[in-house]
């Protein structure tokens, strides 16, 4: 009797944990060195580009590579989460070759894509410092990757996520009031009691804010939100799309001088609908909060890659890589530099390596606030997006 296929096409933890998810070459590899008796002690670094070049990218993902390396007997250190990087290795293996092959897939996957979102959320918060964003994209991409997309988007400085199942893993309270169905399926006309509806029926704890663009202008939608909820109106959401919203700015300003008009110029004005760090800069100043979607979830992974530098203790590289273990610096005016190991670094430069597994236990904590933090600091120190 044959099993059933699995109901979703989802590679399971216990397949990244025990290294078979993997590329098939790795196991060809695996079995090709024991065949010859062959597991040297190497070194591996996980870099983008051997040297800086301007242009940083924020790093996350670290928590699940390491929980990937422990119980391996390997070392490795690795840059903060929410550090930003310019060149050089991100983090370092070191141990027996055979006891980390198998893991290269997984690893890079856990770094490459969790970087790229985190990313692409640092340039939305920098876009707009003062403004509440929160990550709207998790249905952009594969439901079983939601919680990576949202606790990166909180490591690049986002203040908030939509999806539910996300924050149970994340442990926190996801955001979000209503949708254009919502709207639709009390019929066209009827805008006023789907509000209405959502207001008795939602727990306190939620903010009371009103789609309004659905069938008509947005100015018109929220004057007729105001007058159905009054003061238990917290704010409203233009989701209006991009063949439709004509000049978003403009209609923005249209809408807050109605709102002022009517005495509720405390009614927040939240945005969203295909924004990225240009409308956010555009826009900023005429809106209290952004939800943001494709621009985050979508973004392209950070191209790692995992190269061995040093086999048996003597450098040792592929064609177009550096070999030798390296350090890399931050200095205080925002320099990345890359150097050799044991070798002396910048004289007023940091080293941004720490411990992160030892003997295959990991010995760093994980805080996302803290990573958002250190994010932040460090796209000003090094002066990434913004202006």
């Amino acid at each position: 009797m044959t099993s059933s296929p699995p109901a979703f096409d989802i590679v399971g933890a216990d397949a990244v944990r025990d290294g078979s998810a993997t590329d098939a070459y790795f196991d060809r590899t695996v079995e090709t060195l024991r065949h010859a008796d062959r597991n040297p002690h190497v070194v591996a670094e996980v870099t983008a580009d051997q040297f800086p070049d301007g242009d940083f990218e924020l790093l996350a993902g670290v928590k699940d590579a390491a929980a990937l390396l422990s119980g391996h007997d390997v070392d490795a250190d690795a840059l903060p989460e929410g550090t930003l990087f310019d060149g050089g290795p991100v983090l370092r293996i070191e141990g027996t070759y055979l006891e980390f092959a198998a893991l290269e897939t997984s690893l890079l996957g856990f770094l490459s894509h969790a970087s790229g979102v985190a990313t692409a959320a640092l340039e939305c918060r920098r876009a707009a410092p003062d403004s509440n964003v929160l990550s709207f994209g998790a249905r952009h991409v594969h439901p079983s990757i939601a919680a990576m997309v949202e606790r990166s988007a909180l490591v690049g400085g986002l203040d908030g996520f939509s999806h539910v199942a996300a924050g149970e893993v994340l442990g926190r309270e996801p955001s979000g009031t209503m949708p254009h169905a919502l709207l639709i399926c009390f019929g066209r006309g009827n805008q006023a009691d789907a509000w209405r509806a959502f207001d008795e029926a939602v727990p306190e704890s939620v903010p009371r804010i009103a789609l309004c663009d659905t069938y008509s202008d947005e100015k018109e939608e929220v004057i007729r939100a105001v007058e159905t909820l009054g003061d238990r109106l917290d704010g409203v959401r233009l989701d209006t799309t991009g063949s439709r919203r004509g000049d978003f700015r403009h209609i923005v300003r249209e809408v807050r001088w109605e709102l002022e008009a009517r005495g509720y110029g405390d009614v927040d004005v939240f945005l969203s609908g295909g924004l990225g760090p240009v409308e956010l800069t555009r826009l900023r100043d005429v809106a209290d909060g952004f939800g943001v979607g494709g621009h985050v979830s979508n973004a392209d992974p950070v191209d790692f890659a995992l190269d061995i530098v040093e086999v048996d203790g003597e450098p040792a590289a592929k064609r177009g890589k550096l070999s030798g273990t390296k350090e890399v610096y931050r200095t205080p005016e925002g320099g990345h530099h890359v150097g050799l190991r044991g070798r002396d670094g910048p004289a007023d430069g940091e080293s941004l390596m720490e411990p992160l597994v030892r003997d295959g236990e990991v010995v760093r904590e994980f805080d996302i606030d803290d990573a958002a933090g250190r994010a932040l600091a460090d796209a000003t120190q090094v002066g990434f997006g913004g202006e």
